[in-house]
């Protein structure tokens, strides 16, 4: 059994929530470059380029890639022989204060849906355990703007709706979507589960780099196929026309009851932020 102290969770999630925030990872990087590149539309490879100048300023002036700066996504995969000395929750948030203090970074959380009364420190976080072999603690953080989140669904298909019925909700949850979530987006589906569980699945799906496709080849396919259904509605980088809407689709899927099949789409904007550390 290999102690942890939960001061180094603090210390991850502090760094990684600047670095996180300030850097996009090389990967979405790499897709923008690679829209702007093939981007047959003028306009709408002149706001791809804004984007990678945007994207290149933040890193080298150390700020914010994006003025929401998100609520922080916290992921720990726990290993089983790790004993983490101290309250976990407390040191993911107490790392979120400090930094969203020390980064600079817009504080969007507020302690109550209806209330709205700002918590000064974006905390608490959203905050996703899971326990995995071996005595590391993976630490991820990713800050999720609700310019895209607010476009993300949840909806019980039918078993009998099956691999259509999946496609038809994904491209319609981005047709009506349009230009709100800042595109081009990176989309994330989670299928199967319950209803909770499909939208966790579809969160996480967002956190596999843009350059590797599922390990399963059906869904690899699946994914394929729903990126170029969503770049075919031409809405194209931040709706102002083209053929780059999305930047990817990943999927992850769970077993599911008999009855159901629960779907989840999370929408993400051109700024998919994710930053990860191992302890």
């Amino acid at each position: 059994m290999r102690i942890v102290d939960a001061k180094l969770i603090t210390d991850a999630v502090a760094r990684l929530c600047v670095e996180a925030n300030i850097n996009l990872p090389r990967d979405v990087r790499g897709a923008v470059r690679g829209a702007r590149e093939t981007e047959p539309w003028e306009t709408a490879r002149g706001v791809l380029s804004t984007i990678e100048e945007n994207s290149e300023l933040a890193s080298t002036l150390g700020i914010p890639v994006c003025q929401d700066t998100g609520m922080a996504c916290v992921f720990l995969d726990v290993g089983r022989d790790a004993h983490i000395d101290g309250d976990v929750y407390d040191a993911v948030n107490a790392g979120v204060a400090r930094g969203y203090a020390e980064g600079f970074l817009r504080k969007s959380i507020v302690g109550d849906p209806l209330r709205r009364v700002n918590t000064g420190d974006n905390t608490p976080a959203a905050l996703y355990l899971d326990i995995v072999p071996g005595d590391k603690i993976t630490v991820t953080v990713a800050p999720k703007g609700f310019g895209s989140e607010n476009m993300s669904r949840v909806k019980m298909l039918r078993p009998s709706d099956g691999a259509d019925g999946v496609v038809d909700f994904v491209v319609e949850t981005v047709e009506l979507a349009g230009g709100n979530p800042c595109p081009p987006i990176v989309v994330g589906v989670g299928l199967g589960g319950n209803f909770d569980k499909a939208a966790l699945l579809a969160k996480r799906a967002l956190l596999r780099p843009l350059t590797e496709h599922n390990a399963d080849t059906y869904y690899a396919e699946l994914e394929a196929a729903l990126l170029e259904k969503i770049n075919a509605l031409g809405i194209g980088p931040m709706g102002f026309g083209g053929r780059t809407t999305a930047l990817g689709v990943n999927i992850l899927a769970a077993p599911t009851h008999i009855a159901g099949l629960p779907a989840a789409v999370n929408v993400s904007c051109h700024v998919t932020r994710h930053a990860s550390e191992v302890i």
